[in-house]
């Protein structure tokens, strides 16, 4: 679409192809998704900030994910639903895509640096229990989570600058719902072979920098619970890092499949089935994993119903 021109100004995203009648179920499918998922992450961040019984280290990187959540997916569902609306291909300008990428990759980040975090908190609980308070206080804690943002936004700005310096003289058509980095590269007339291999370095070094102390914590953590006498004291051990776990499995499965390849400009309709389930299925799954498998919340949950309960009869 871009003629003879050597560099774009517009991006026109795919998004799903098929017949008009399975792109309105997907609409419908993925709004109802998307909204589950805003409304569950806000009720975890409601009760967690109102319930006192939730004051600890654990459900304040809780929140912090959920918020993540809801921004991830805000980032990316909200066009990705208009575009299948619309009867065409939706056009994003520049800037807006520029700022999609940006976001997407600096909010994922943050997260990864969070869960590692996040691994190192219940480490700390499960295998030194006596010190956690005075090792997990609240200075130490608000420290490492601004640390995990403001790595998360200023270690994506040189891929997303790298990304569109480019000279974009093929195409202009991103086979994705979302400006997917992969499928930009591909658009691109330069020689990309330097940069996606600088990109899969970043990548590796993000996903692994952040597995790593989640592996080592776990594996502490499962020694430690292993050496509990108790079949209760063992199952109660557990219960704390069950979801996280649960959510780790999943959040790294997903990226493992779509950024650590040498090759990044991967099959189109390999990227669009695995950013679904970033973007869509797994903000809508971790209120469910962070609630079901913990009494605590769902005590606070429940009270909560209650007190609502009682000023809407009041």
């Amino acid at each position: 679409m871009l003629g003879n021109y050597t560099s774009a100004t517009q991006f026109y995203l795919v998004g799903f192809p098929g017949s008009e009648k399975l792109r309105r179920i997907l609409f419908a499918t993925f709004c109802f998704f998307y909204l589950v998922s805003l409304v569950g992450n806000t009720v975890i961040i409601a009760i967690v900030c109102a319930d006192k019984r939730l004051q600890s280290p654990m459900y304040f990187f809780l929140v912090h994910l959920s918020i993540l959540e809801i921004l991830l997916t805000t980032v990316i569902v909200p066009v990705m639903l208009w575009g299948l609306l619309l009867p065409g291909m939706q056009a994003v300008s520049l800037a807006g895509c520029v700022a999609q990428l940006f976001l997407q990759l600096a909010l994922g980040t943050t997260e990864f640096s969070l869960l590692a975090v996040m691994a190192v908190d219940r480490y700390v609980a499960v295998c030194n229990p006596l010190r956690y308070n005075v090792i997990m206080n609240s200075q130490t804690c608000n420290s490492v989570v601004i640390a995990s943002w403001v790595f998360g936004f200023l270690y994506q700005i040189w891929p997303v600058y790298a990304t569109f310096h480019l000279t974009y003289c093929k195409s202009n058509v991103v086979d994705n719902f979302f400006c997917d980095r992969g499928q930009l590269l591909k658009l691109s007339c330069d020689d990309t072979v330097f940069i996606e291999f600088i990109l899969f370095l970043m990548a590796v070094f993000v996903l692994f920098g952040s597995l790593i102390p989640t592996i080592v914590s776990y594996t502490y953590i499962v020694s430690t619970i292993l050496k509990i006498s108790s079949a209760s004291g063992r199952k109660k051990a557990f219960s704390t890092c069950a979801s996280h776990f649960t959510c780790v499995v999943i959040g790294y499965g997903c990226c493992l499949f779509l950024y650590v390849k040498p090759k990044q400009t991967q099959a189109a309709d390999y990227n669009r089935v695995v950013s679904v389930m970033i973007s869509i299925l797994t903000p809508f799954l971790n209120p469910f994993i962070f609630t079901l498998r913990n009494d605590k919340v769902i005590e606070a949950l429940r009270d909560g119903v209650k007190c609502c309960y009682q000023l809407f009869k009041s």
